[in-house]
């Protein structure tokens, strides 16, 4: 939100009132009060005189300062609170004659005391940010209403990225968002997941924790300073040290929570009835029929709206005019290897045998006066479960159980986003507070009731709708996004910000969602599908089946599914990295390498995992310009070296795509294409690209069944390679193939060594 009219002045009918200087500062154990007047104490007179500010600075972990700035204290504690996570250490805190300090880690806040206000985050014998005169203040608009702004410095040359899926462009300088949840497609300002957290390429992240409105001003308001503003009496944020993207990462995920680790299945292929067409058992049967006859593997079929009657969503009971046996139709797709996916939102229609049920337990979102809120916008009627109310929670679990009895294995959790703010909710919560939060209340209950039947290694759901915490339950996909080569574009960029946003995992739907994709943008859809975290098949009002479109989009699908399978020992690599460091599978090109400034802005193109570069086709002659930094990195398909740092421009055809190789990256690849889920450890060959001499790299290959992984580390000596299992019990052999290398001790299984490139 934007007060001031240029640099000199307010806007019309605003007033401000900021710290001008340090009165008092008292060191307590690990933790630091100021107390700053809003004007300067030149005589006693001066102390009778308000507000006072009051800066609370604390530290959860090492490395991270939290800062929590008052007005008014005395009001009630509204809910609800994001759940964070602390670490033991000891932060010092100490007040001199010259300045209050709080040291946590690597990271230090910093006060003057004095004449003046000036308060600096350390780090690294530098100062990263900090809050200057005129920065940190209650701002009160002519309506009255009070609001607690900061505003944080930008040094030359710093870009700012993250606060959600955002689908503009991936640097946030210049631009004014507000985390707001809504259901806006992937061409506005508006966002599905909207997360009160940025991070920079200056060595910081900033969370705001803050589960309602914080809006942002992002070196627009002020051009060299992001600002940051709530309604209320009080702002708490975090200022989290790196020094790399990398590293900020890692700590906001520990701060925030990690994912959980998907099961290898639900990387495969997804297919969806899409979203209003006619089906039925036989159109779906056909459809499986068909992916097999072409021999093209499928993991997951997806039952979007229709699976449930028109005008009842959700009662999570089949329609039985089209579908009058499910449990026989489930078995009979399960006995092909499939995995099953159900849609289901958190609305309850008025026509609905559950509204009825809901209403008579308390289990539906009321207004202030008692009523059940309600409106006919999606659905008639419609009303919202109160996931605030644990009767709810396990009313609308049970309700999933029992399709997970039937054979269920996993839900597309659509929806979550237009929550009403003119209601009041069973325990209590703050309705501004609730809006974005009630999209990890409806997310987490649908992933616990999944890792209660299923096991914690099996639970995975679809996820449009999310907040800070989210990540925990993946899998998130983009919304709505159009059948264009722009709206390709848009989801990518709504997707490389999301990661950088501490989520993990991330899909889209193949070919867009509104419209019907041409068959050339259907088919650069598939390429870019398939080498991301998790593909989807889907579509509104028609269906994504390849032959659709013609012949070559199945053979198209064919090659990107079957690499992606081939490449599932490094992808689940990859995965294993979102789980337990935080790091998305998809990268934004400035995770990898913030040290080159040709990276900072890159927006077509971005890792997969931490070895591979991937550069989607966005045009419909097939050409594409990237940038490759540093090194002689390696195509993937072909084994033709491209030097860098440079930019470079292809031509491709359907059936390849920029995919390069990172020098000296060891990439594990399963000996079978069949499956996503088969036990890639035996027969796994690491193919090891451009090793320098005295190189070593070491791979985790993780099993899918989560038995114990491979761990080798390749080493090149001279021309002689050399793998190391970390493990030397582990029934695995080493073999080479196209070039020398060490053996270890032979074994059942097999682990083959390739060298790619000198």
């Amino acid at each position: 939100m934007k007060f001031t009219d240029g640099y000199w002045l307010l806007r019309e009918g605003v007033t401000a009132a900021h710290p001008a200087q340090v009165l008092d500062a008292t060191a307590g154990e690990g933790t630091l009060t100021v107390h700053a007047p809003t004007q300067p104490v030149r005589h006693r007179g001066d102390l009778l005189k308000g507000p006072l500010v009051t800066v609370d600075c604390t530290a959860p972990m090492p490395d991270v300062i939290g800062v929590r700035v008052t007005h008014f204290d005395g009001g009630r504690a509204a809910g609800p609170r994001f759940a964070l996570r602390t670490a033991a250490h000891a932060p010092q805190a100490a007040v001199t004659g010259d300045e209050a300090t709080l040291v946590s880690g690597g990271l230090s806040v910093h006060f003057a005391r004095g004449d003046g206000w000036a308060m600096d985050f350390r780090a690294g014998g530098r100062t990263l940010t900090g809050s200057g005169p005129k920065s940190m203040g209650f701002m009160q608009p002519a309506d009255g209403r009070h609001y607690v702004r900061e505003q944080l410095r930008l040094e030359v040359g710093t870009s700012v990225y993250g606060l959600g899926e955002r689908f503009g462009p991936l640097v946030r300088n210049g631009q004014s968002v507000d985390i707001w949840n809504a259901d806006g497609g992937t061409s506005s300002e508006q966002s599905y997941k909207n997360i009160p957290f940025y991070l920079t390429d200056a060595g910081y992240g900033v969370f705001v924790d803050d589960p309602g409105r914080v809006s942002f001003e992002v070196a627009s308001e002020q051009v060299s300073r992001v600002g940051f503003s709530i309604e209320g009496q009080h702002l708490r944020y975090y200022v989290i040290y790196g020094p790399t993207p990398k590293e900020i990462l890692r700590k906001y995920t520990a701060l925030t929570g990690r994912p959980a680790l998907p099961p290898a299945w639900s990387f495969g292929l997804w297919l969806s009835t899409s979203f209003t067409t006619s089906y039925d058992e036989q159109t779906v049967t056909g459809f499986v029929d068909g992916m097999a006859a072409r021999e093209l593997p499928l993991s997951v079929f997806h039952f979007d709206c229709f699976w449930m009657r028109e005008f009842n969503w959700c009662d999570f009971a089949w329609d039985p005019r089209v579908f009058p046996d499910p449990e026989g139709m489930l078995r009979r797709l399960k006995e092909r290897g499939l995995r099953i996916s159900l849609w289901i939102n958190p609305y309850i229609a008025q026509r609905s045998p559950l509204f009825a049920e809901g209403k008579a337990a308390g289990y539906l979102l009321l207004r202030p006066d008692g009523d059940v809120w309600q409106w006919d916008l999606w659905q008639p009627g419609m009303a919202l479960v109160d996931f605030t109310n644990p009767g709810a929670r396990a009313w609308y679990a049970d309700k999933l159980r029992t399709l997970l009895a039937m054979g269920v294995d996993c839900f597309k959790t659509d929806f979550g986003e237009r929550v009403p703010t003119d209601v009041a909710y069973f325990d209590g919560s703050d309705p501004e507070r609730m809006h974005n939060y009630y999209a990890l209340l409806y997310n987490r209950t649908v992933f616990e009731v999944l890792a209660e039947q299923r096991g914690p290694a099996e639970a995975v759901v679809f996820a449009r709708s999310a907040s800070v915490g989210s990540q925990q339950f993946p899998v998130h996909w983009g919304g709505d996004c159009e059948s264009t080569w722009v709206s390709m574009a848009e989801s990518l960029r709504g997707g490389l910000s999301l990661g950088l946003s501490g989520f993990g995992f991330w899909s889209h739907d193949i070919g867009g969602f509104e419209g019907r994709p041409d068959p050339g943008l259907f088919k650069r859809w598939i390429a870019f599908g398939m080498l991301s975290s998790h593909s989807r098949l889907h579509g509104s009002s028609s269906y994504r089946a390849p032959w659709l479109f013609d012949e070559e989009a199945v053979e198209v699908l064919r090659v990107f599914t079957r690499l992606k399978h081939r490449l599932m020992p490094y992808l689940y690599q990859a995965a294993y990295e979102a789980h337990t460091d935080g790091l998305p599978v998809m990268r934004a090109m400035v995770l990898e390498f913030p040290d080159d400034p040709g990276c900072s802005h890159l927006e077509r193109q971005y890792m997969l995992g931490g070895d591979l570069l991937v550069a989607p086709v966005l045009s419909p002659a097939g050409e594409v310009a990237y940038y490759v930094p540093e090194g002689t990195w390696t195509h993937f398909g072909t084994g033709q070296e491209v030097t860098g740092p440079r930019w470079v421009r292809e031509t491709h055809g359907y059936t390849s795509v920029p995919l390069l190789v990172r020098p000296g990256a060891v990439v594990p690849l399963a000996a079978a294409d069949d499956r996503p889920d088969d036990d890639w450890a035996d027969g796994v060959t690491l193919r090891v690209f451009r090793p320098a001499d005295g190189a070593r790299a070491t791979v985790r290959v993780p099993r899918p069944d989560g038995g114990p992984a491979l761990v080798a580390t390749v080493v090149r000596e001279g021309e002689v390679l050399r793998a190391q299992l970390a493990d030397a019990s582990l029934p695995w052999g080493v073999e080479v193939a196209g070039g020398p290398a060490a053996r270890a001790a032979a074994g059942t299984g097999s682990l083959t060594i390739r060298l790619s490139g000198s």
